[in-house]
């Protein structure tokens, strides 16, 4: 008997990355879904059965021919005395998420092979499907896989991006399983298009969602800027700043979970896109400027939490320059364009504009400056001078100021200032 919990499929392949797919099933089942796995056979190489039954309560189901693994409850509605098993999986589940999704894999669901449970039940069903690859970075960035990921998305599967950095082969690059958290937060989002109110950054609080909260942020569109742009010097060179782009990229995250449709602006980050925003690459506070403006009529609320450099070459070298000894290169500077004000001055009346400012010294008053002479409706300012906070830093601490005072923000991750950040500009737009 169905206990009344939507029926979510997780769908595991061989890997390394197997043993996350255990903690997205206890995600998902924390967050009130009903979680039934199905494994590849190289899938059992890496986690047995028995581990995902003892999870999620419901047998494993490994192969078309009727084998069984885990532990099957009385009231198991997938039970195979329901005939083709694959058919009454694809028909009952709301959603199939596959985690991790191999080459193989994909390129069997591009293509409509069906030669194991799995395969097959993508085929049957009608359900939305998810794909979260993992792989080596050659395979991930092979032709034959891209082409299969795009063929894919061109036909409705959402895939989240594999993450960077150290993989299992000792290779470092793309190709590495997303973190559960952020996969059980695309299943939550798909399946209900609702977020918790105060929502707080999943990757710390091993939590997804609930169905039962509203989004406080439904029917805004939440334009960032995120990153430190760069002013070429020449073609190897550029003058820049220390922005990680980690606080924009938290803002555009969590506004997105807070249910907003996102548009995110970044210069150069290295960090991987936020699931679910629409993500728009720049370099210079030129093009920066050009795609701000650009989408600004769209949005609601503008949070310009870049470090944009207020200087470029007036005269870019067309060719690298060359080290010479006792020779001072001398670079004339000029400013570069205020994308702030003019943010200001031509948004939609009723556009709620917040401004960041990093500052070294004096930062209430800087701060305040800035909140008066932009004509913004709040400013973030945080001392960047402060050791383990700011840039480069994966927490941060400062002060929302508003012509009407002064919040604390404390010292926390960014990912949860970005909520602290958000429940103060929900104040402004209430």
């Amino acid at each position: 008997m169905s206990d009344g919990r939507v029926k979510v499929t997780v769908g595991v392949c061989g890997g390394i990355a197997a043993y996350k797919s255990v903690e997205l099933v206890r995600l998902l089942q924390d967050a009130g879904y009903d979680p039934h796995v199905v494994m590849t056979k190289a899938a059992e190489e890496f986690v047995r059965p028995l581990t995902f039954a003892a999870i999620s309560g419901h047998k494993v189901i490994t192969s078309l021919w009727g084998e069984e693994a885990g532990a099957v409850s009385d009231d198991d509605e997938s039970s195979i005395e329901h005939g083709i098993e694959h058919i009454w999986e694809a028909q009952t589940t709301k959603l199939l998420i596959v985690a991790p999704a191999t080459a193989d894999m994909l390129a069997k669901f591009a293509h409509g092979l069906a030669d194991d449970f799995l395969s097959t039940m993508f085929l049957a069903t009608t359900a939305p499907v998810i794909v979260a690859p993992a792989m080596n970075v050659n395979m991930w960035e092979h032709p034959a896989t891209r082409a299969n990921v795009e063929t894919l998305r061109g036909r409705g599967v959402k895939v989240i991006e594999p993450g960077s950095g150290y993989l299992a082969c000792g290779m470092v690059g793309g190709g590495r399983l997303a973190e559960p958290p952020a996969i059980a937060a695309v299943v939550a989002e798909t399946l209900t298009g609702v977020v918790a109110k105060g929502y707080v950054s999943l990757a710390e609080n091993n939590a997804v969602p609930s169905a039962a909260m509203e989004p406080d942020f439904a029917g805004e569109t939440v334009l960032v800027t995120a990153g430190g742009t760069r002013e070429a010097i020449d073609p190897v060179r550029f003058i820049g700043n220390r922005s990680s782009g980690r606080m924009g990229y938290a803002v555009a995250e969590a506004a997105q979970r807070r249910g907003a449709r996102v548009i995110l602006v970044s210069a150069p980050t290295g960090l991987q896109e936020p699931p679910g925003v629409e993500v728009v690459q720049v370099v210079s506070a030129d093009e920066m400027r050009s795609a701000v403006m650009k989408r600004l009529r769209e949005a609601t609320i503008v949070v310009m939490a870049a470090a944009v450099s207020d200087y470029r070459v007036r005269s870019v070298a067309a060719q690298k320059i060359k080290r010479e000894a006792a020779r001072a290169v001398i670079l004339e500077l000029e400013a570069t364009e205020d994308i702030l004000r003019e943010v200001v001055a031509q948004r939609v009346v009723g556009t709620i504009v917040i401004g960041f400012a990093a500052e070294t010294e004096d930062a209430l008053a800087n701060g305040r400056a800035k909140l008066a002479g932009k004509g913004v409706d709040a400013v973030v300012v945080n001392d960047v001078s402060v050791e383990g906070i700011g840039f480069d830093a994966e927490q941060n601490a400062g002060s929302f100021l508003t012509r009407g005072g002064a919040v604390e923000l404390p010292v926390l991750s960014k990912a949860k200032m970005a909520d602290r950040i958000l429940d103060e500009v929900a104040k402004l737009r209430g």
